[in-house]
């Protein structure tokens, strides 16, 4: 009887070199694949990530814009309350212009002869009067010639000073009164009006 023998090492070998082969071609496939898909999400969050800088970039930009902007409006703010309270002393000093000359010319007229002011003091409303008079009854006048007057009223004596001066007696006097206007009302009158 024959037996043929057949070698199968050969056809074992080649079948093993062949799936190595197919084994490392698979394995690079896979490295290839995991690269190329981790490149690719990398680089789609790198996109995300700049895309994400850029707005923030923007906003900042933004922000500072407002920023400088509201700074703006602070300072222009800031002018027209300045030109605001500069009108208001304006329209004030212009709307006691008329007083002022009243004022003066009532002073002038009020004063009777015998009696010489040395200094007027206004705080207010309140007029302080320092004077002197060659008696008492010319001090008596002239506070009845205030309280008759239109722009000046509640007249009030602090004090009286006589001096005897050799022939002539001296009354030195500090008054105080009040400057209204003949069309005030009660509540004008009791407010700070006249000269500020």
């Amino acid at each position: 009887m024959i037996i043929t023998r057949i070698n199968l090492l050969p056809w074992r070998e080649e079948l093993r070199q062949e799936q190595k082969k197919e084994f490392a071609m698979m394995a690079f496939m896979s490295v290839v694949l995991a690269v190329a898909i981790f490149g690719l999400v990398y680089f789609q969050m790198q996109s995300k990530i700049d895309y994400q800088l850029s707005r923030n970039n923007f906003m900042t930009s933004e922000i500072k814009k407002l920023d400088d902007e509201i700074k703006e409006i602070r300072e222009l703010q800031k002018v027209r309350r300045s030109l605001v309270e500069r009108m208001e002393v304006i329209q004030d000093l212009q709307a006691s212009r008329p007083t002022i000359v009243h004022l003066f010319s009532e002073i002038v007229s009020t004063v009777p002869n015998g009696v010489y002011l040395e200094s007027l003091a206004q705080t207010g409303s309140n007029l302080l009067i320092n004077g002197e008079a060659e008696s008492n009854a010319r001090v008596s006048t002239y506070m009845r010639n205030l309280s008759a007057s239109e722009w000046l009223k509640d007249p009030n004596l602090t004090v009286i000073e006589i001096e005897d001066i050799t022939v002539n007696r001296i009354s030195t006097f500090t008054l105080t009164v009040k400057q209204t206007s003949p069309n005030a009302t009660d509540q004008e009158d009791s407010d700070d009006g006249g000269l500020k």
